[in-house]
């Protein structure tokens, strides 16, 4: 691609942008009067981190609906998040999913307070040292926070990149040196936004929306899009699951996960269905399907009074809202909830 027809694709992409673009997003503006009255003394580059990486598996209105203030309000600064208690750090995080996003927060935090005097780098090779930064999210952290002329790239950039240099089916390294081929000096916060918001409103994985493309003029694949990139197809495998509500007077049995995705965050007792035995007393309460990584769950819930206390932790319903409880164990909370069970124990 000419220098020419890179400053033609650059201008268009900053006038659509303009025009077009998510510009309001609040972890856009933390540099300039437009931000959020809620951001006001949030730290510009803890607050563009705290963005990137609840981005990074969610989706943009979860985050800013749900999550993003919320969290900013109980962890205000990379201070705050390294003296975090990793309980109420999981809890804050719940509804998120992958929490060792959460962990790596608190690790990341405690490594800028030993390494870097307390304050997130500005330089990518030294973001990327900290524990959950990858290449993406060092240099949004270093364009978006400190204005460094950097390029860099995400699935939705992977996605516009390949398009538009029909790249079938290539590595990391010579999509950076498109990103940096085409990338603006001249103002590379706009671009950068501008690039993910094309990968994410225009430039989609199925059904893309090529006639109001502004790169439409320079993409190689307009006509043939979806063989750009090629994706690998995910072979996911099925499990299934007993889920038990074991009660004991007015308290539900939980139990602290060790596996790793989990680790620290509480679930309802699980069993593999091969290796379940249904009691006599249990209830069955209903089933329902989850999935999460690799694994496509069909899980059956039951519910078995004790007359005991043995082999698990025990909470009241109303402290279940006080600790991170995984997304399986809330949908089966709910499940649970609606057959009123609690209120039929005697003691």
């Amino acid at each position: 691609m000419q220098k020419q027809t890179v400053d033609k694709l650059q201008k268009k992409l900053l006038l659509w942008y303009e025009d077009k673009g998510r510009k309001d997003l609040p972890w856009r503006n933390l540099q300039n009067t437009r931000c959020d009255n809620r951001l006001k003394q949030i730290d510009r580059a803890y607050g563009v981190y705290i963005s990137e990486i609840m981005l990074q598996q969610t989706q943009v209105k979860s985050v800013l609906e749900r999550f993003y203030f919320p969290f900013l309000q109980k962890f205000p600064t990379l201070q705050s998040l390294a003296s975090a208690n990793e309980d109420e750090l999981l809890k804050a995080w719940q509804g998120l999913g992958y929490y060792t996003r959460a962990r790596n927060l608190k690790k990341a935090a405690l490594e800028c307070m030993e390494k870097f005097g307390g304050v997130l780098p500005k330089e990518p090779e030294k973001l990327k040292s900290l524990s959950g930064i990858g290449a993406y999210t060092a240099g949004a952290i270093a364009c978006f926070a400190y204005d460094q002329k950097v390029a860099f790239v995400d699935g939705n950039i992977r996605r516009v990149l390949s398009r538009l240099f029909t790249l079938k089916n290539t590595n990391m390294k010579e999509l950076e040196l498109k990103a940096y081929k085409i990338l603006n000096l001249n103002d590379a916060f706009n671009h950068n936004q501008a690039l993910l918001d094309i990968g994410a409103l225009i430039c989609l994985p199925k059904n893309p929306k090529c006639g109001i493309c502004p790169l439409y003029d320079f993409c190689k694949a307009k006509f043939n899009p979806h063989s750009y990139p090629e994706n690998k197809k995910i072979v996911y495998e099925k499990l299934n699951l007993a889920l038990v509500f074991y009660i004991y007077k007015d308290q539900i049995a939980v139990e602290k996960s060790q596996e790793k995705l989990y680790k620290n965050m509480y679930n309802f007792p699980l069993f593999k269905q091969n290796e379940f035995k249904k009691q006599k007393n249990m209830i069955f309460l209903g089933e329902f399907k989850h999935s999460y990584t690799k694994y496509r769950l069909d899980i059956k819930i039951y519910c078995q009074i004790l007359k005991d206390q043995t082999g698990f932790e025990f909470k009241k319903i109303n402290e279940l809202s006080h600790i991170a409880l995984s997304a399986l164990s809330l949908k089966a909370l709910e499940i649970y909830k609606s057959k009123n069970i609690l209120l039929k124990v005697k003691e």
